[in-house]
């Protein structure tokens, strides 16, 4: 059994489980694709921002170093609100401290941000991060909210981050990184139905089906009209008739 300095090789292989590292236990990941790399950080360098400064970046800039980095397709920061971005992050700085293949790389509802979030506590309780994560106002999408949070990460990146290659794609083992959709769309991208609901109208063409019933009764009172019209022409003929029946009996009663 491998003493307690016993490190792992390059390409990380050991026999063992655990390995003993000064009087710690540390899980062991048997393959590895960063062998050299796993389980080799110790806890993580806190940083605390405490006002706007001169190294506060765009929006812009943030958003294509996050690309950069992690190999991503974002467009916005409030795309960062997936909690995926940051998730690899965590694996780039501290490898093995988070899995990823449970992070939902492709999250589009909130519920499915909240698990990627609650992966990142865990990997920050794990590395004694002290940030605390706001998850309930970045799953919303707000700009400013996850605007300070990425650039508070950036600072935590670049104070933990050694230099090392990182491959995002490969650490990803396949998974598609599917950019969320902009929390701006998805109000314009709801239902048909739902658009129609609120309009008035909707109010109108709803109450228009409403309004056939009473309608209906209309077509018997043209009928009744018309039974009426025909009775009258009826009766009009019938004087007409008696009229002639009349004028006839004076003829024969005039002397000639």
């Amino acid at each position: 059994m491998p003493g307690p300095t016993q490190t792992l090789s390059p390409n990380g292989e050991n026999n063992n489980d655990i390995i003993q590292d000064n009087g710690t236990i540390i899980p062991f990941r048997k393959h590895t694709v960063r062998g050299e790399r796993s389980y080799s950080w110790g806890m993580a360098v806190n940083v605390y921002s405490t006002s706007i400064t001169q190294e506060t970046m765009s929006r812009h800039d943030i958003i294509a170093w996050v690309n950069d980095i992690v190999s991503l397709n974002y467009t916005k920061v409030e795309q960062l609100c997936s909690g995926a971005a940051y998730c690899q992050f965590m694996d780039m700085l501290f490898p093995g401290c988070i899995s990823l293949k449970k992070v939902k790389f492709q999250a589009k509802l909130e519920h499915e941000y909240i698990h990627n979030f609650k992966l990142l506590q865990a990997s920050f309780k794990r590395m004694n991060v002290d940030k605390v994560i706001p998850v309930e106002k970045l799953v919303k999408g707000r700009f400013q909210d996850n605007l300070d949070f990425i650039q508070w990460f950036k600072k935590f990146y670049d104070a933990n981050y050694d230099g090392k290659e990182y491959d995002p794609v490969e650490a990803r083992q396949g998974q598609d990184a599917i950019p969320p959709p902009d929390p701006g769309e998805q109000i314009f991208n709801l239902p048909k139905k739902s658009h129609h609901a609120n309009s008035p109208t909707a109010g109108a063409a709803k109450s228009s089906p409403a309004s056939k019933p009473g309608s209906t009764p209309s077509r018997p009172s043209s009928a009744k009209r018309a039974s009426s019209s025909s009775s009258a022409s009826k009766s009009d003929k019938d004087l007409e008739t008696q009229v002639i029946q009349l004028n006839e009996q004076v003829c024969h009663l005039q002397p000639w």
